[in-house]
């Protein structure tokens, strides 16, 4: 069984000022989550789990199936922010990984 990669990608990047995760720099527009999901599929990672708010999916999709069609399974998880924080806030990344279990 090839392992999965769990991008931890739900925070709204307030202090940056956009979505950071999907803002493009590198020198053909790569993402910085784009550099991540390259080295785990060289390392032979066989699914890609992107943890994100339910309003990010869109812009996700968009972004990365093109990408990864037929190079690696896909898969996304939706963090609410009071899910499971009787709304005092996110809880960093242990409410990531609860939300994706």
């Amino acid at each position: 069984m090839k392992p999965t990669l769990l991008i931890l990608a739900a925070g709204m990047a307030s202090r940056y000022g956009s979505l950071k995760q999907i803002q493009q720099f590198g020198p053909s527009g790569e993402t910085i989550v784009d550099y991540s999901i390259f080295d785990a599929i060289r390392a032979g990672f066989g699914k890609i789990v992107f943890i994100i708010r339910k309003d990010f999916e869109k812009d996700f999709k968009d972004i990365f199936e093109p990408k990864l069609k037929g190079k690696v399974a896909t898969d996304y998880v939706f963090q609410e922010m009071n899910a499971f924080t009787q709304g005092h806030g996110q809880n960093g990344y242990r409410h990531d990984l609860h939300c994706a279990g």
